[in-house]
């Protein structure tokens, strides 16, 4: 059976600016690694209850194999506000919240765990800001004894939007 396709639940329309496909390249750097180029797809989608599910993934430019994949829910639990929960393969879980604003969100970990074999990361800070059919945005991290610091800088542009 098919399911129905589903109206947007009130309770995200201030994330519905975020909805779609989105791919696009960014570049990274850390102190304890090289700096490094890579291409990115990121999807947002619903299904018609009070969050938005995102997959991202990435992968190198220079010779097109994987670099990262992460997964999770976002969620509005007001229209100023945002939350969100993310597994990263690594063995992180992150815990995110921060104000909402039209076009641009600024998300802080407010928790960071990881599994016994998981490297470790402290904090996570995500800026985002859409305009129109651009997202740009940039993560900083707080990792391996390395307080936090800028990592990712990606600019992504919306590929497709949802049906339904």
């Amino acid at each position: 059976m098919t399911p129905v396709s589903a109206a947007l639940h009130d309770g995200v329309a201030p994330l519905s600016f975020l909805l779609g496909r989105w791919a696009g390249e960014g570049e990274g750097s850390y102190p304890t690694i090289e700096p490094f180029r890579y291409g990115e797809e990121i999807t947002l989608s619903h299904v018609g209850k009070p969050f938005l599910a995102y997959a991202q993934r990435s992968w190198s430019l220079d010779d097109g194999r994987p670099l990262h994949a992460e997964t999770g829910y976002w969620r509005c639990p007001s229209p100023t506000r945002v939350e969100l929960v993310v597994a990263h393969p690594t063995g992180v879980v992150e815990v995110s919240e921060g104000p909402l604003s039209t076009t641009s969100l600024v998300l802080s970990s407010t928790t960071m765990a990881g599994t016994g074999s998981a490297k470790e990361v402290t904090a996570v800070v995500r800026h985002i800001t859409v305009e129109e059919d651009r997202l740009d945005y940039d993560l900083d991290m707080a990792a391996v004894g390395v307080s936090l610091t800028a990592h990712l800088r990606g600019v992504l542009h919306r590929v497709s939007t949802p049906s339904g």
